[in-house]
């Protein structure tokens, strides 16, 4: 789908936060599916504009020229039978979004104020009818303050490591346990001490700890949640 133009403040958003390998992507597409309700994967935005700056050459380092490829993205969401689809100037990048260096990238780039300002109002435009499943790291202390549900999802960092390494063994990729619980450290750090829109959870969320719980136990509390805020 195209990206919406501007938000309808009538549709009710649920936001889910939380660090990398939460289990996040999961638990918000399987929500949005239930619901009905459309799908902002923040993580996205910013890996596409990472992508981007890499495809064109850009100095990532270069604050004001990433923020102009955030600005200009010419980006697309389809939704087929693998999942949500991203297309970058109208080429499919959805795996080369989830390659390991463009994660690392994204992290970089997330620190960046003019980034973050430029990619605010783009976000926002997804809150429209019947409802939205905001997916990332400030949706609800930055981008989505007055959503109905804020969840912030968390899990150990050995946890989210264990799961990552998973993933990438499953796909058939080559993978190495410790090196992902440094990436992930990494990424965490980089995440919750950057100046601008630091990973923490909203005063006013509900924290979920997943280390020990399976994806169904997880959507089963959410739902609970959901159900008492919205659909009572």
């Amino acid at each position: 789908m195209n990206m919406p133009a501007k938000p309808n403040v009538y549709a009710p958003v649920i936001t889910i936060d939380g660090p990398s390998g939460a289990g996040k992507g999961t638990i918000c597409q399987n929500l949005a599916n239930k619901l009905g309700f459309g799908l902002l994967d923040s993580g996205a935005l910013y890996r596409l504009t990472a992508l981007a700056v890499v495809q064109q050459g850009i100095d990532i380092a270069n604050q004001e020229a990433v923020a102009k490829i955030a600005l200009a993205l010419d980006i697309q969401f389809e939704t087929s039978e693998q999942g949500v689809q991203a297309l970058l100037a109208g080429k499919d990048v959805s795996r080369d979004i989830r390659l390991e260096e463009t994660g690392m990238n994204a992290s970089v780039v997330a620190a960046y104020e003019p980034v973050r300002e430029a990619l605010l109002e783009r976000q926002r435009a997804f809150q429209q009818l019947p409802g939205l499943v905001a997916d990332g790291r400030d949706m609800g202390t930055t981008v989505f303050p007055n959503a109905v549900l804020k969840v912030f999802l968390t899990a150990s960092a050995e946890e989210r490591a264990n799961r990552r390494y998973k993933q990438l063994i499953e796909r058939g990729e080559s993978a190495n346990l410790r090196a992902q619980l440094k990436d992930i450290l990494a990424r965490d750090e980089a995440d919750s001490s950057r100046a601008s829109s630091p990973l923490k959870a909203a005063e006013d969320a509900i924290v979920i700890d997943s280390t020990t719980m399976p994806i169904q136990a997880v959507l089963d509390e959410i739902m609970l949640l959901v159900k008492q805020r919205i659909t009572a």
